[in-house]
This record gives C-alpha cells, structure tokens and sequence, in this order.
C-alpha cells in the first residue's frame, strides 16, 4: 500500500495513540503515587526531553536516509515504553520511565509530517486530508482511552497506546520515505536555519501558536469562573477541537489553494486575533460558542500553511530535520515559554491576559509579508 492511503492508516495509529494516553497520564502517575507537584514536574521535563531529542534523531535520519525506518523505530520505542506501565513502578522508576517514553515519542509527530508533507507534494494531493484523519483519530483515542480507564483503571489507556503504536510501528514501515536529493553538503541543521523562509515560518509559529497558551492552560477554569458548566465547557472545547477536523479535511486546503501562503497565513492570525480579544472582554458562553471554531483558522489553516513553505522550501533530503526543528523551536519552545508567562499573567489580570496573547498573536503579521507573493502551491 502506498500513497494517501498508507499515510492515513499512518497517522490515524499515531494520533489515535497520542489521543489513547496523553489525557490520561497524569490520573496514570498519581495513581502510582505521585504528588502533582511529581506530575508537573515531569510533564514540564519531558517536554523539554521531547525539544532536544527531535531535532538529533531528525538529522540522524536525513544523513542516513531513513526516515520511514526512524519512526518505525520511535514508534516501536514508544509502544514498548507505553507497555511498560503495566510493571508495578513507582517513584525513580516511574519517573524514568515517564521520561524515557517522552524522548521515545519525540520525533513520532515531525517525523510522519516529514513524510507526508514530502509525499504531498510528490503526489500532488493535500496534506490536510492526511492530517485532518489524525486529529480525529485522536478525538477518538481519547474517548477510547477515557471509556477503558473507567472500567479497567489508569494502566489501561497505557496499554491501548502500546498496541495503537506497535501497529504503527509496521505501517510506518510501509509509508513512502521522502524523496531524496544529491548528497547534500554539510549540517542539514546549517541548511535549514540558513533557509530564510523556513526562519520566518518557525517566527510566525512561535507568535502565533505560541498565542494559544494561555487558552490551552486556563480556558476551562476561566469559562467555569464564570459561571460555565462543565458540561458546557466541556462541548465549547469539542467546538474546536471538531474545527480543527474540518479545516484540516476540508476547508483549509481549499483556502490555502484560493489565497495563498501569505493569505493563509493572515487569516490564521487575524482568527487568532479575534479569538483572543473576545475571550478577553467576555468568558460568556454565547460568546465562546462563536470563538471556539475560530480554532480551525488559528491552529489548523496556520499549521496547514507552514507545512506547505516548509514542504517547498525545504529539500527533501531535511525533510525530518526541518520539522523537528520547526516541532522543537516554532511551537515547542515557545509554547513552554508562554505557558509559564500564561500562569503569571492569569494570576494577575484574569481574563484580560488575552490581550496579550491577542498582541502577540498580532506580532507575526509584518512576518507574512517576508514570505514569497506568489509562491506555488500544490
């Protein structure tokens, strides 16, 4: 099999298995026993394990030419890592284990957009069709794993994880590796940070996913402040999780088609814009069931929209180490950064912290015009 078809299959096992335990880690590691401040403490570091591991492996598997079989290793990794929950861990232990499966899964997500984002332009079909499978398979993890956890306990979303990964594992085996230029010539790290668009892109995600943080960390304890019921809330966040969906499968690439990169681009953030400056004047929930499919256009289009600069202007033969770069810098880095901002500003002003974020946000636009006006677009 190959083509779309297997890169669907692709991302729908990863993300199925992202969405199978990442909710549910954290009931996972206080249930063996660790206090939250434990938790935070490895959550946080293992994001910073997932920084500096992607970028290494991601230039390993350019030099070598294998970035099909990189991920499959990094799957298999991770399901082996995610299976090991089932052992009676605790302290030291757990919080290996927690941090060996965070460098494990490091490279799964840039490098299956690697591949994809290669294969697109190769085949000339649009990315967000393969990526928009991948965030409703993990929707679909996610209830899988809340519904087994309930009846089974914390060890079970573990465990679907652990077969949702070992099946990706072959069906990365059987993704189409990106397509390979002449040897190329010194760092590939050299030869994506020196690509200027590249640069502006990774800037533009900083600012603009970067914007989400706030919203990430504190929407739910802002709307339920204001009176918003769980349940409420709880279908305002599927607003825009399910937007996310559309404009992926649908909506996005019709759009990138019709305005282009630099079109695209100044639609995300403008969305992100308006997002941020409602929810600072109002958490009323007439309000946010406006805002809350502006996801689409603020994550999805936007992400859609670097794939696309990165997938052109970058060769193939960076591929991997241009989105873990880009993972790693254009939305790790800066979402670990904001989320600590996000805490301090929250504390402090409340809902009026989306100001700041709406500025942020804000500051990406003179980026745009950096980009190429009339850029080809598959």
């Amino acid at each position: 099999m190959g083509g779309p078809a297997s890169l669907i299959l692709l991302f729908t096992l990863i993300y199925a298995g992202f969405g199978a335990l990442s909710p549910y880690l954290p009931p996972l590691l206080q249930a063996r026993g660790l206090p939250p401040e434990s938790i935070g403490a490895v959550i946080g570091a293992g994001v910073l394990v997932r920084m500096a591991v992607a970028p290494l492996l991601g230039h390993a598997a350019d030099a070598r030419r294998a970035v099909c079989r990189a991920l499959a290793g990094a799957c298999a990794g991770s399901a082996l890592a995610a299976a090991s929950y089932a052992a009676p861990l605790a302290g030291p232990a757990l919080i290996a284990l927690a941090l060996a499966q965070a460098a494990a899964l490091a490279p799964t997500a840039p490098f299956a957009d690697a591949i994809a984002v290669s294969a697109a332009a190769r085949e000339k079909f649009s990315y967000g069709r393969i990526r928009g499978f991948g965030s409703a398979a993990f929707i679909l993890g996610s209830l899988a794993g809340g519904a087994l956890a309930a009846r089974f306990g914390a060890t079970a979303p573990a465990l679907v994880q652990a077969v949702l990964l070992a099946l990706a594992t072959l069906a990365a085996l059987r993704a189409p590796e990106p397509a390979m230029q002449a040897e190329a010539q010194g760092s590939r790290w050299s030869e994506v940070l020196a690509n200027r668009e590249f640069r502006i892109v990774v800037l533009i995600a900083a600012l603009a996913l970067g914007s989400h943080a706030l919203h990430d960390g504190f929407a739910m304890i802002y709307w339920t402040q204001a009176g918003v019921s769980p349940f409420v809330a709880g279908l305002l966040w599927s607003e825009s999780v399910a937007s996310e969906v559309l404009v992926f499968l649908l909506v996005g690439p019709a759009l990138l088609r019709r305005l282009g990169e630099r079109g695209a681009f100044a639609l995300a953030i403008g969305a992100a814009i308006l997002r941020w400056s409602v929810m600072a004047l109002t958490a009323a929930a007439p309000a946010m069931a406006f805002t809350e499919p502006l996801h689409g256009l603020s994550f999805a289009l936007l992400h859609l929209t670097a794939m696309s600069v990165i997938g052109r202007a970058v060769p193939a033969d960076a591929a991997a180490t241009a989105q873990s770069l880009y993972g790693a810098l254009g939305v790790g880095a800066a979402t670990a950064a904001m989320s600590l901002a996000s805490g301090i500003l929250f504390a402090r002003f409340g809902g009026a912290s989306f100001w700041a974020m709406a500025a942020l946000a804000g500051l990406a636009l003179p980026l745009i015009l950096a980009l190429p006006r009339n850029a080809k677009i598959a």
